[in-house]
């Protein structure tokens, strides 16, 4: 297969492993903002954490598949999110706040943007860039 081929498809297979973790990341939001009424940026901070566990398990094997060390590809990702998390966190809470009054949900739609264009870059070429197709026989 070629490597225009094989890119194509690790770019879909991402896409839709990053559906499903988005699908992941608004369901728990709703039930942390909507149901227990947590404040936007607490929603916003637990529901990132499920949703970024569940894409990594998912992209390391079926993706990138990947036979590097899992600790350290999760501290690398773990450092993206040291930056993304607070970053990301703060916005929410400044664009949602009495201020500037968004929508929650149009905040929660452009941060999962921004977040699943930088993520790829970031896991493509720093986490699994060296490592692709290893796990394959």
């Amino acid at each position: 297969m070629s490597d225009k081929k094989k890119e194509l498809i690790r770019t879909i297979k991402f896409v839709l492993f990053s559906i499903s973790a988005g699908v992941i990341e608004i369901a728990s939001y709703a039930v942390f903002f909507d149901l227990i009424h947590f404040e936007e940026w607490l929603a916003h901070l637990l529901s990132l954490v499920l949703s970024v566990l569940w894409n990594f398990t998912l992209n390391r094997k079926f993706t990138f598949c990947s036979a590097n060390n899992v600790p350290i590809a999760m501290l690398k990702v773990a450092g993206f999110y040291l930056l993304f998390t607070p970053l990301s966190t703060w916005w929410t809470a400044v664009l949602t706040g009495a201020r500037v009054g968004w929508n929650a949900y149009a905040v929660l739609a452009m941060t999962m943007l921004i977040n699943f264009i930088t993520e790829y870059l970031f896991d493509r070429f720093f986490v699994f860039g060296k490592s692709i197709d290893s796990a394959k026989k």
